[in-house]
């Protein structure tokens, strides 16, 4: 059988980004059954191709480190791999590769130009995918899309996606200190915290979503238009005057959503949604109130996607979509109620 094989050196490929079940089931299938394994991990120039958002080198690197540390007697060495195939064609102490259904092509290729110079093929072990907790492939686009954290859970559970959540009284001082970072600036001229805000946007950028009517104009009046704007004619729970409500005629389509204050309702995380994933800019007017949306916000989107809204008082937060921002929400999320 060929679980009782032992190979002499086995190869593995790949970015390895976001390190993910997916990962350690292809790890683990590579060090069972090898005296030692060989680790080919892509350079970030061959990474970045993927995405902007591909973490560096030196993280992806680490976060294998740390998984052979903890995994008994690996004996597991890493690489820079510059090409798509690396030094397997010519490879003269490999006799084993692991490969998934995508991959595994690219393996016989591989075996036929080892052929060609009179090496012994390799045994491609195929390994099979990991599946997530909602009928997909645990992948590294599905980390970065946004869709699923790294152990393949999604970051909303079907009962809060399907359920009106309201907001515990006990998170009324958390969510009063800002999840991001703070720009300061007078609250009479909105538009000094919000260049500086805009002169520290990230280079690439992700798209972005701003949320609260002052927040949106005074980037509208600043000539700059957000990708996704939630907006509720209010400001300080106070209707706004006509002459300082949002114009929705810059946007290219209009949505709308109920959402009373203190709750999450389904109607704003399918407007958000919808949003987040059109492929032109996006207006949500909430029927309602907003202040609660950049929780769902960080759950639903894209890693790398700029979420801003206002401090009343004090000036715009800034915060990035990331693993940590979404962990943090998800935790906030688990503290409403269902309804």
């Amino acid at each position: 059988m060929e679980d009782e094989v032992t190979y002499r050196c086995c190869l593995v490929g790949g970015t390895f980004d976001r390190f993910h079940a997916g990962h350690k089931l292809l790890l683990d299938g590579a060090c069972r059954n090898s005296e030692r394994v060989e680790v080919h991990l892509t350079n970030d120039n061959m990474a970045s191709v993927k995405s902007p958002y591909v973490q560096s080198f030196d993280t992806r690197l680490e976060s294998i480190l740390e998984w052979a540390d903890e995994y008994a007697g690996c004996p597991l060495t890493i690489h820079e791999l510059e090409d798509e195939m690396g030094p397997a064609p010519t490879h003269p102490d490999a006799d084993a590769i692991v490969a998934t259904v995508e991959t595994r092509a690219m393996c016989e290729i591989i075996n036929e130009m080892r052929e060609n110079d009179q090496l012994k093929p390799l045994h491609i072990i195929e390994i099979p995918h990991f599946m997530d907790g909602i009928g997909g492939i645990v992948s590294s686009t599905r980390i970065r899309n946004g869709i699923i954290d790294q152990d393949g859970n999604p970051w909303i559970n079907e009962e809060q996606y399907e359920s009106v959540l309201k907001m515990a009284k006990a998170l009324d001082d958390e969510l009063k200190i800002p999840m991001g970072e703070l720009f300061m600036g007078p609250e009479d001229d909105p538009e000094i915290a919000m260049l500086a805000t805009l002169d520290a946007l990230p280079n690439p950028r992700g798209m972005i979503v701003a949320v609260g009517d002052v927040t949106v104009k005074t980037l509208i009046d600043m000539g700059f238009t957000p990708e996704v704007a939630l907006i509720d004619g209010q400001t300080k729970r106070t209707k706004l005057k006509e002459e300082d409500c949002v114009s929705t005629s810059v946007f290219v389509h209009v949505l709308a959503a109920e959402n009373p204050p203190g709750l999450l309702t389904p109607s704003l995380r399918s407007a958000i949604e919808n949003a987040i994933f059109a492929d032109e800019s996006v207006v949500i007017e909430v029927e309602g109130e907003e202040d609660l949306a950049p929780i769902l916000i960080h759950l639903i989107a894209p890693l790398g996607t700029i979420v801003l809204y206002g401090q009343p008082g004090l000036g715009v937060v800034m915060r990035i979509t990331d693993i940590a921002a979404k962990e943090r929400c998800r935790d906030l999320l688990s503290l409403f109620e269902i309804l």
